[in-house]
């Protein structure tokens, strides 16, 4: 079993930066696909961002491409997500979720790291 915690989260301005970190204590390999997901006050759960183990693949959400970056470092068994140019619809609790590659499920889940940009 894989488990994930989030760090990083905190309180920007408009425009600013943020880094969250999703480091695993289980073993990952190059047969995981990593991603972040947010939830908004009143919205539902929403994907963000996602890259395989290996590197390969990045995916985003259209109202993050540009803005937001995910990328992994196999040694400290960390996925991290680099958000710059943030806006206040990026306020969320922002979650970190593994699965197989190929699999349809995320079945991997941290707790959250709160996310909050005020104008």
């Amino acid at each position: 079993q894989v488990q994930l915690v989030e760090s990083g989260g905190g309180l920007q301005q408009v425009g600013g930066s943020l880094r969250l970190s999703c480091t695993a204590s289980g073993r990952t390999d190059s047969t995981y696909r990593v991603g972040w997901f947010r939830q908004a006050p009143g919205k539902e759960r929403e994907f963000v961002a996602a890259i395989n183990w290996s590197g390969n693949n990045p995916d985003y959400v259209d109202s993050v491409k540009g803005r937001f970056t995910i990328s992994r470092d196999n040694a400290r068994n960390t996925v991290y997500l680099q958000m710059n140019s943030l806006k206040p619809e990026d306020t969320a609790t922002y979650y970190c979720a593994a699965r197989r590659r190929y699999s349809p499920k995320w079945d991997h889940w941290g707790q959250g790291t709160q996310v909050t940009v005020s104008s």
